[in-house]
């Protein structure tokens, strides 16, 4: 007899883990192991499983999960995974260009609010801003229905050749980083010259006369560029 088990969708518990699972799944939805999961979240991965078990049992299912071989996103977890993302970065983006936060300061602020706004709210936002198709880090802000266009572009720690490149987008989640990288001039949008040293990392420059910036391999993951043309 199948489950009747409910799944509170609105807790931020829930939402996290479906978030954390389609960025670790990637646009292809691959299975994501419970052992990344557990680092990307924080969280013992006792906890893990037994969070997995439940959002699988749920009606409807959240996850399609299988001990050993991972997880992924059911259909309905899939959208509302997206739909708190859709919240994340509409939030990101109103603190940012209404309010003027700092760019290192809007992730924490959103992830806070993302959980608990209406779909009223988030269309008058999505209207204020003249319906934005990208955030303040460059990321691409799913469609009201749910798709998310893919973004053709590599990290920075793929790059081989020294050139110009262009910064496409930069992850949120370290603020630190970000305001470094604010500081001197790297954001989205701007072209990157760059210089490879195999073992020390990069080399950074924004314009002929600017100050050059080291970005170790470790920090050079959270930088995705795409080629200057």
């Amino acid at each position: 007899m199948p489950s009747n088990r409910q799944v509170n969708i609105n807790t931020e518990s829930v939402d996290n883990y479906l978030k954390a699972i389609l960025a670790l799944g990637g646009a292809e939805g691959q299975a994501v192991s419970s052992t990344a999961l557990a680092e990307r979240l924080g969280v013992a991965p006792a906890s893990i499983t037994n969070m997995l078990q439940k959002l699988a049992s749920a009606r409807p299912s959240y996850v399609e999960y299988e001990k050993r071989r991972g997880v992924r996103l059911s259909p309905e977890g899939r959208r509302r995974a997206l739909e708190i993302l859709r919240h994340h970065r509409l939030i990101e983006t109103f603190l940012y260009e209404v309010l003027d936060y700092p760019m290192e300061e809007v992730h924490e602020e959103a992830e806070r609010l993302e959980h608990f706004i209406s779909e009223r709210f988030e269309e008058r936002i999505a209207a204020k801003l003249g319906h934005p198709k990208f955030d303040p880090h460059g990321h691409r802000i799913p469609s009201l229905n749910g798709q998310m266009p893919k973004q053709n572009s590599f990290a920075l720690t793929e790059v081989r050749e020294d050139g110009a490149y262009v910064v496409e987008s930069i992850l949120d989640r370290d603020a630190s980083l970000l305001k470094r990288l604010n500081a001197n001039g790297i954001v989205p949008g701007v072209r990157l010259h760059v210089k490879c040293h195999e073992r020390e990392g990069f080399i950074l420059r924004v314009g002929v006369r600017a100050k050059t910036l080291h970005l170790s391999r470790e920090s050079a993951e959270t930088v995705r560029l795409r080629p200057s043309r």
